[in-house]
């Protein structure tokens, strides 16, 4: 990867912008305290095997937190593994299979698109007996979360039967970085607050005029950046908020579609699926804009951006919307080190942990709010950065049932032959969404 990268490190080269949801719960170094029994291997001892999504320059800041965890917790090594998978619901389907297959780890890292799918298969352990025994430590943790985490993680990642299976962690909402030297050339003014998609455009328009620079790279290939905050913008979704309901050919999808899909045929944006570079580009003043969560911020550093650029929130037609993103953490139902499963959910619940994941260049925005707004999240990032937590009091899970990788693939696939003129806007999205309803 050359430029800017999505959500969580590896989804897909971010700069194209595409995204989403990666994330860390919070962080620091508690003594084990004792939990329920394991059945097999109770003590909070020994390997503990750890998969999550993530290529090489994840890793290395996972490996980092792992690491710090091993300092906290001697008798405990974990053994991380990551998976470059290009997509949240492939590495939920990939991982699905090994466990299937007898290669059991003992914690998963699951974002939000494979959350249900998880836990529908009856693989995790539920944390609710550990919960209860450390009572106190996970009160602590909630009590400085926005309580939707807690409360989405409950809804979308669990089954019937009202038990707990993740311990939700850090999550992404979807922004909009702007090149300050740009909007300065072409004597726009940056947004001072909530904008419009009509403001976006003019802004665009005169850009273009000005300075020959393209307004933002629009894309299909990752809808949690290049889809979900064009709708959530307009008040609708590609689901309901049961996601059991296609709405993705609504009158306000439909629009939406139309107004990106304006902004290529005007020259605002490069075509879609090229190999535009927008980490390039935007380095050389050639981009005035890019989405994001919190993960461009690390390439910012690299490149020594930081101070060109301004963070905004997303422009609206009906109304603020961003899609949410966050890591659940389980225990797996066929560990047999549970309790050494259990301390490590517990260090990573700790102030101290989400700080130095922060510090070190963390690719989401912390759970604990009192981090969120420390200066180890907020230094050595562009202005505006309080808009990524802030989103998350007007954001939307990104819809995720368990059918979630053939339901990604219709939403893309919908999208791209709406803003590509490969069929009329409405008819992509009616034919998407007749896919959707099939799966559902």
């Amino acid at each position: 990867m050359h430029t800017f990268q999505r959500a969580p490190l590896t989804r897909r080269r971010a700069l194209r912008m595409s995204a989403a949801a990666a994330t860390l719960p919070a962080a620091s170094a508690l003594t084990a305290c004792g939990g329920p029994d394991d059945g097999g291997g109770s003590a909070a001892t020994g390997d503990l095997n750890l998969i999550y999504l993530g290529d090489a320059t994840q890793q290395k800041s996972f490996n980092a937190l792992f690491d710090e965890f091993n300092k906290a917790h001697p008798k405990i090594r974990v053994k991380a593994r990551g998976i470059a998978s290009k997509d949240w619901a492939t590495f939920a389907n990939t991982v699905s299979t090994q466990i299937a297959g007898g290669k059991v780890p003992d914690i998963v890292q699951v974002a939000t698109e494979g959350q249900r799918l998880f836990a529908s298969k009856g693989l995790l352990e539920p944390l609710d007996a550990y919960i209860d025994k450390d009572k106190k430590t996970v009160d602590a943790y909630f009590a400085d979360v926005d309580p939707k985490l807690r409360r989405w993680t409950q809804k979308y990642g669990s089954t019937d039967d009202g038990r707990t299976y993740y311990i939700p962690g850090g999550y992404n909402t979807v922004v909009m970085y702007l090149n300050t030297e740009v909007f300065a050339e072409a004597g726009v003014d940056l947004p001072s607050g909530e904008w419009t998609w009509d403001d976006f455009r003019q802004a665009g328009l005169r850009i273009k005029e000005r300075t020959g620079a393209f307004l933002l790279p629009v894309g299909y290939g990752f809808p949690f950046v290049d889809i979900l905050p064009w709708l959530l913008t307009n008040g609708t979704s590609t689901l309901n908020s049961a996601w059991d309901k296609g709405t993705y050919d609504s009158p306000e999808a439909v629009e939406a579609a139309a107004f990106v899909k304006s902004l290529v045929d005007d020259g605002l944006s490069p075509k879609p699926g090229g190999t535009f570079d927008a980490g390039a580009q935007l380095a050389k003043n050639k981009l005035a804009a890019l989405g994001g969560g919190r993960w461009p911020t690390a390439d910012l550093r690299r490149l020594e951006m930081v101070d060109k650029v301004r963070i905004v929130s997303w422009p609206v037609k009906a109304g603020r919307g961003s899609p949410v993103g966050w890591d659940g953490w389980p225990i797996l139902k066929a560990s047999k080190k549970k309790q050494a499963a259990w301390t490590f959910l517990k260090w990573l619940m700790t102030k101290d942990a989400s700080q130095f994941y922060a510090s070190i260049g963390g690719t989401n925005v912390p759970a604990r709010n009192s981090v969120a707004e420390s200066a180890s999240f907020t230094d050595e990032a562009p202005e505006g950065t309080g808009e990524l937590p802030k989103a998350i009091g007007y954001g939307a899970p990104i819809p995720s049932p368990i059918q979630g990788a053939q339901m990604q693939a219709a939403v893309t696939q919908g999208w791209q032959a709406a803003i590509t003129g490969t069929k009329p806007v409405r008819e992509a999205l009616e034919a998407a969404n007749s896919k959707l309803s099939g799966l559902l």
